[in-house]
């Protein structure tokens, strides 16, 4: 007879708004407040390239943005965890037009996989956020056909948070910091219910709650169920007398929760 393995726990993909925050801070900090990827990624020894297609039509560009870093030679220190990687989060984060250019840096370099929906996850997307953007209340019922397209193209761009933020605070009927949350809340929901259904689809039926330990108030009962085990299916029944429901890892408002499947037949 066969014997069973003992189950793996693999590690939690944390959010990374927390992350993307502070090296945004550390990077204002230093003061790079340059539009160009070129003299941040410079200070990371990555190899450059000159911007611009040559035939001087873009010169004045070049000028202005300095050089452009190669981006074979910066995938490979992103590879390597040089120096390089870390200046491009910094610029990606820190400087208008950032992200993008660091998207495009990185294609270039080979690292081409892009966040896509299946059409299954894309339908377990859809009926989360129907119901969960019908939860809003701080944005009058008009609204919520435009906060659910908004709250769709952000999920299916992988989380950006960034863009969806700007659509809803754009409504006028809530404060930007109101708008954060609301995108942030919405795109937690979303995710959570499109992991749940990838996990079971591959049959990973349980697994282990994690408490962030990041919120200044966390909720008593997450932090009590840290490192416990749960039901993917079904998921954790919170016994906070305002819940008293099942749920997932980052489904309740400002939870930071997150899980890690649990592996059967794998040490």
């Amino acid at each position: 007879m066969a014997r069973l393995r003992k189950p793996l726990a693999l590690p939690a993909v944390h959010p990374n708004a927390g992350i993307k925050a502070a090296l945004s801070a550390q990077a204002r900090g230093a003061g790079r407040r340059d539009a160009g990827l070129g003299p941040l990624l410079a200070e990371g020894g990555v190899p450059h390239r000159p911007s611009g297609d040559g035939d001087g039509r873009h010169a004045g560009e070049g000028a202005r943005r300095g050089r452009e870093p190669d981006g074979a030679a910066l995938a490979e220190e992103v590879r390597r965890g040089g120096a390089g990687a870390r200046a491009l989060v910094l610029a990606a984060v820190g400087h208008p037009g950032g992200l993008h250019a660091a998207h495009r840096i990185l294609r270039d370099g080979g690292f081409s996989v892009r966040f896509k929906l299946t059409p299954a996850m894309r339908d377990v997307a859809a009926a989360s956020v129907a119901e969960n953007v019908q939860l809003i209340k701080s944005i009058p019922q008009k609204y919520l056909g435009d906060v659910h397209g908004a709250v769709m193209r952000s999920v299916q761009a992988g989380r950006d948070l960034a863009s969806l933020t700007k659509e809803i605070q754009k409504l006028g009927v809530v404060t930007r910091k109101r708008a954060a949350l609301i995108a942030l809340d919405q795109n937690n929901k979303a995710t959570s219910a499109i992991l749940k259904a990838r996990q079971i689809d591959l049959g990973i039926t349980e697994g282990v709650w994690l408490h962030s330990h990041g919120g200044k108030e966390p909720r008593p009962t997450h932090l009590d169920n840290h490192g416990k085990k749960f039901s993917i299916v079904d998921g954790w029944f919170d016994p906070d007398p305002h819940v008293r429901k099942r749920i997932m890892p980052g489904e309740l408002i400002r939870c930071r929760c997150v899980w890690k499947p649990v592996i059967k037949g794998f040490s």
